[in-house]
């Protein structure tokens, strides 16, 4: 019989067949390409994410001096200690507090400005760059110029106040810890309106006019439209917005350091501020630091779980 004409062996049932070596090889080409797209951000996160947090889980069940090094193992004394600060407790109700005022005040304000550029059509160009335009000054830059204009003496807010007679003397933004607090937060949201204006605009931008005009048809008011079209819609958008507001928030440290520096009388004592000072003001103790650290870390990857899982739940 002819070589050619021969039948190949069978193959067993189930067994895949071989890709071709051309094939294959391509395969190969195309994975080491994303591999070396990966490969820049992946340095990055494991540089200055991974080992920074293997760094501070080692610190936090050592004694660790901030001139001394590292002495041993001293778990779990670091955790317990960090509980049983004087300021701990104090320190994560006024960061809750903070978070909390902070995150409606943003979502509520940034999705009106958002429906009000995109419904504008006259003063759209005034309004976005209005918005847009403090989100380009930085955090320390903003609260370095929000500490000249709340100054007593010659800050313009008390000056404006006394001119419309809401008061007779020199005004203390940052004199009490209710007034510092507001005070902070009036800053925070100048700040940051902007940019959660544009990730809602940038949403609203992506419903379709016809779900509108259908909804019109029907008979739906304004408001109506509103409810069950635009908020439905938006979900994915707030709820992200309002991860990114909780976990600035709960991170709070350059306005208050600048501002405050947590007074008067440690009321604006935030957690982050806590964790800087048991580093470096007084304490000198990286260890008890970085128990608090992980402590805030934790706090923070359950809350983000959380809020992804109703979030997913949502929309299942």
């Amino acid at each position: 019989m002819p070589t050619s004409l021969k039948r190949a062996p069978a193959r067993p049932p189930g067994q895949a067949v071989p890709a071709p070596p051309r094939r294959r090889s391509a395969r190969s080409r195309r994975s080491l390409t994303g591999w070396a797209y990966a490969a820049p951000t992946a340095l990055f996160v494991t540089l200055f994410f991974v080992v920074p947090v293997l760094l501070v889980g080692r610190m936090s069940i050592s004694d660790w001096g901030l001139f001394a090094g590292n002495r041993g193992v001293d778990f779990p004394d670091n955790f317990t200690d960090a509980v049983d600060l004087r300021l701990f407790w104090p320190a994560v109700r006024f960061t809750v507090k903070y978070t909390v005022i902070t995150t409606a005040i943003l979502i509520v304000l940034s999705l009106v400005l958002a429906l009000l550029v995109q419904e504008s059509t006259r003063w759209t160009g005034f309004l976005r760059t209005a918005v847009l335009v403090p989100g380009a000054l930085g955090l320390a830059s903003a609260s370095l110029l929000f500490y000249a204009l709340y100054s007593p003496q010659s800050g313009p807010f008390g000056e404006v106040l006394r001119d419309v007679g809401l008061a007779d003397g020199p005004v203390s933004f940052l004199g009490t810890p209710d007034a510092a607090l507001w005070s902070t937060v009036g800053l925070i949201v100048w700040r940051f309106a902007g940019f959660y204006t544009l990730l809602l605009l940038v949403a609203l931008q992506g419903i379709s006019a016809d779900v509108y005009e259908a909804a019109e048809l029907d008979g739906c008011n304004r408001w109506q439209r509103f409810t069950r079209i635009t908020l439905p819609l938006l979900r994915s958008s707030l709820a992200m917005c309002s991860i990114l507001c909780v976990t600035g928030s709960l991170l709070a440290f350059d306005q208050f350091y600048i501002l405050t520096k947590g007074g008067p009388d440690n009321g604006t004592m935030t957690i982050v501020q806590l964790i800087y000072n048991a580093a470096f003001q007084g304490g000198n103790d990286l260890g008890l630091a970085a128990a608090l650290s992980i402590i805030v870390l934790v706090a923070l990857l359950v809350l983000n779980l959380g809020q992804f899982r109703w979030l997913r739940g949502k929309d299942a």
